[in-house]
């Protein structure tokens, strides 16, 4: 589950890692970034703690990061340059591929989640995001 907060100057990301009984949660933030860059930067910090090859799945309520994964966006802005469907550069490319790189050492499959709803994991990243802007502050 991994989740981003963000305002003009601060952002901060949540995840937390779960297998079986074992919850790991983990945040961080960063100043002068947006809510992608910190939703991005939840799936790739997640995913670099793993310490060998393993099936994943990411819960996400960023619609940003899993339509670039299971809309196909992500192989899209590789076959054209890196432009999206406006002919635009890609935002973010950097993450973007560092991300594509942890994503071929694991299998990986993207979850859309709702959110602020009642989705207590989500909640839960959402409560580590903002604690990781108030740290900045």
């Amino acid at each position: 589950m991994v989740h981003a907060q963000g305002t003009l100057d601060l952002g901060g990301w949540g995840a937390i890692l779960m297998h079986e009984d074992v919850k790991k949660e983990i945040s961080g933030g960063m100043k002068n970034t947006t809510n992608n860059v910190m939703e991005i930067t939840a799936v790739i910090e997640g995913l670099k703690l793993l310490k060998y090859p393993c099936e994943v799945e990411i819960y996400s309520d960023s619609a940003y990061v899993i339509n670039t994964f299971n809309q196909n966006w992500l192989d899209n802005w590789k076959k054209n340059g890196w432009k999206n469907s406006k002919k635009e550069d890609v935002k973010n490319r950097e993450l973007w591929e560092e991300l594509e790189k942890l994503t071929k050492i694991h299998k990986v499959t993207f979850i859309k989640v709702k959110g602020h709803s009642d989705n207590e994991y989500n909640n839960r990243c959402d409560e580590l995001a903002r604690n990781a802007i108030k740290n900045l502050e």
